[in-house]
C-alpha cells in the first residue's frame, strides 16, 4: 500500500488543480457571458437613440427655413457615433481606449441634439408637430434606457474583473487568456442626460 501512497497523492493533487482550473473557467466564461449580453444592451440602447435622432431630423427638415447648419452638425454627429469602428461588437475588444472613443462619439452627438432642440423653440410650427412630440417623448425615455443599460453593464464587468485578478485566479486567468474589461465612464460633465422634455404650453 506504501508504494502506492506517491501515486494517490499525485493524482489527488492533479485532480485538485483540474477541479480548481475547470471551476475558475466555467465561472469566467459565465460571467464574462453576462457582461457580453450587458454590453449589447448598451449598444442596443444607443442604437435605438440614434434612429430616432434621425426621424428627428427628418421631421424638423420640413421646416423650409430652419437654420441648416444645425441641422448639419446633428446629421454629421450622428454619422460619427455610427462608425462601425467605433461601435464595439466584441467585448473582449473593451479596452479603455475604445470605450473613450465610442463614449466621446456619443457625447458629441449629444451636444448636437441639444443644440437642435433649442434650436427648435424658435419655430412653433415645429413644436406643435405631433410627429415631433413622439419622438422628443421617446427620445427621453431612451437617454433614460442608456443610463440604466450603462450602469448594469458596469455592475456585470465588476464580478468578472475581481474573478480573474483574484490570486491564485489571476495565475490562471494569463494562462487562459482571460483579460479583463474597461468600465464604461462617462466624460464630465456627460452624466446628466440631453434635456429634450419641453413644456410647449
Amino acid at each position: 500500500m506504501k508504494k502506492f501512497l506517491p501515486w494517490i497523492i499525485v493524482a489527488v493533487v492533479v485532480f485538485g488543480i483540474y477541479s480548481w482550473a475547470k471551476g475558475f473557467n466555467n465561472t469566467a466564461v459565465n460571467l464574462k457571458e453576462t457582461a457580453t449580453k450587458t454590453w449589447g444592451d448598451v449598444e442596443s440602447s444607443y442604437q435605438r437613440r440614434n434612429d430616432l435622432i434621425g426621424n428627428l431630423v427628418k421631421t424638423v427638415q420640413g421646416a423650409a427655413d430652419f437654420e441648416k447648419s444645425t441641422l448639419e452638425a446633428v446629421i454629421k454627429a450622428r454619422s460619427e457615433a455610427s462608425k462601425p469602428e467605433i461601435k464595439i461588437n466584441n467585448v473582449g475588444d473593451l479596452t479603455a481606449e475604445k470605450l473613450q472613443a465610442f463614449n466621446q462619439a456619443q457625447s458629441g452627438l449629444s451636444s448636437a441634439l441639444s443644440r437642435l432642440l433649442v434650436t427648435v423653440e424658435r419655430y412653433p410650427d415645429i413644436k406643435a408637430n405631433q410627429n415631433f412630440l413622439e419622438l422628443q417623448s421617446q427620445l427621453e425615455g431612451t437617454e433614460n434606457r442608456i443610463n440604466v443599460a450603462r450602469d448594469r453593464f458596469n455592475e456585470a464587468v465588476e464580478p468578472y474583473n475581481k474573478h480573474i485578478k483574484t490570486f491564485p485566479n489571476s495565475i490562471l486567468a494569463g494562462i487562459l487568456n482571460f483579460d479583463d474589461m474597461s468600465y464604461y465612464k462617462a466624460e464630465a460633465g456627460s452624466e446628466k442626460a440631453p434635456d429634450v422634455n419641453f413644456d410647449f404650453k
